[in-house]
């Protein structure tokens, strides 16, 4: 999919049946980008448009993924893979961004687990991990904080509850 901003490359490597349409994967990122854009700025200079993949995945391939870049053995509902340009490669101009890997069987248990709809968990796994390509970041408290704030503004205009709010 083309946008002012990005391509986007989706690619359904599951079975699951009900995943969000290819635009709405486009909407959630471009919200996410031109908000974090007017915000903060900490978007990379790249050149316009950027490349980005987004990945449905099977939990074996989330756990592979998650067990091999974060040592952790399961899977996980979204993992993000800014593009780092090779060393010895000087000069080339490049627009990735980088690549999601969200696991669509995850995000439906979570959604359930902690009722939301699953429209409203899916839109949170998309902004969460295209800030993750910018550069936010939760290890430390205090980038947690910068980069919850913005995904509950980024949420807010998607029309989706603060994902952060405890629900009975």
């Amino acid at each position: 999919m083309n946008h002012p901003l990005f391509n986007l490359e989706l690619q359904v490597a599951c079975k699951a049946s009900n995943l969000p349409d290819a635009t709405d994967f486009e909407q959630w990122l471009a919200i996410a980008f031109a908000i974090e854009s007017e915000t903060k700025g900490r978007a990379k200079a790249l050149a316009k448009p950027f490349d980005i993949t987004v990945r449905i995945v099977e939990p074996a391939e989330s756990q592979a993924l998650n067990n091999d870049y974060r040592g952790k053995n399961k899977p996980t509902n979204v993992l993000s893979f800014p593009f780092e340009m090779p060393e010895g490669i000087e000069g080339l101009e490049v627009s990735i961004l980088g690549d999601l890997a969200i696991c669509a069987e995850v995000v439906e248990k979570e959604a359930a687990e902690q009722k939301k709809t699953l429209g409203s968990h899916w839109a949170h796994m998309v902004v969460h991990g295209g800030l993750h390509l910018l550069g936010y970041d939760h290890i430390k408290e205090f980038e947690a904080q910068e980069m919850e704030a913005l995904e509950v503004d980024i949420l807010a205009q998607l029309g989706v509850e603060d994902p952060y709010q405890v629900r009975d």
